[in-house]
């Protein structure tokens, strides 16, 4: 299966296209529900806005993940020598890592020093993801 993936003419770019959909959905949304806890947009309430762009964003990353992962399949060997998918793979797990630490210490409630440092650590970790990612193939 995966072997077809690669070879076909349209499917593996279209594969990077629902990846970089995914991506998108996750960085977007969690950008916007950043500048909300930062003050922007105060008219609107933190907890449904919250609601509808972290069910977007979890969207996002399911669809990220599920063709990342047919991605990987075609060249696994490849990727797995590569320096800079390894780094890419370890700062998915600090982001998870840190939405973890968000969601458990209840940050979308306080919204204080720590949840605007989490928040900001979460966009710069995904947008060093993004950044990893497109370097995968020039290493």
């Amino acid at each position: 299966m995966f072997a077809a993936l690669g070879a076909h003419p349209w499917a593996y770019p279209m594969l990077e296209v629902v990846h970089l959909l995914g991506v998108a959905l996750l960085l977007g949304n969690l950008i916007l529900l950043e500048v909300r806890v930062f003050g922007w947009g105060a008219a609107l309430p933190v907890a449904p806005l919250a609601r509808l762009s972290l069910s977007l964003a979890a969207a996002g990353f399911a669809l990220a993940a599920t063709s990342g992962l047919l991605m990987f399949g075609t060249q696994s060997g490849e990727l797995l020598a590569n320096r800079v998918f390894t780094a890419k793979m370890v700062l998915i797990m600090l982001a998870g890592c840190n939405a973890g630490l968000f969601h458990a210490r209840g940050s979308l409630q306080s919204q204080d020093r720590i949840a605007r440092a989490l928040l900001l650590l979460s966009s710069t970790l995904w947008l060093l993801v993004l950044t990893c990612g497109r370097w995968i193939g020039y290493v």
